[in-house]
């Protein structure tokens, strides 16, 4: 069974925080890695997931920086700063809330 994008898209920016929270990383290692987590039934679209790394570094969630392959296309990596983080925390307790209030709705 697929996973409906609509379930998930609310859910963006906490799914990219949190491969982050496992150390910097560069767009398409995310993806990839959210791809093998989910055995494929799941993956952020390109659009989807730049323009969340723009939205995230407005805010002030991540950081940007070039890195310095000696092979093929640079690419640029992300960073979650401090403050990332901390949004990480407070995304997480409110899916668990809004989870446990779902759960109650729907059994």
């Amino acid at each position: 069974m697929a996973i409906a994008a609509d379930l998930l898209r609310g859910h963006t920016d906490t799914i990219i925080l949190g491969q982050l929270m496992h150390g910097d990383s560069y767009g398409y290692s995310i993806n990839r890695v959210i791809q093998q987590i989910t055995q494929g039934e799941y993956e952020l679209k390109e659009a989807t997931l730049y323009t969340a790394f723009r939205r995230l570094e407005q805010n002030g969630f991540i950081v940007s920086y070039w890195g310095d392959e000696n092979t093929g296309a640079r690419r640029r990596y992300y960073h979650i700063t401090s403050a990332g983080r901390a949004y990480y925390e407070n995304l997480l307790a409110e899916w668990e809330y809004s989870r446990n209030i779902i759960e109650q709705l729907i059994r």
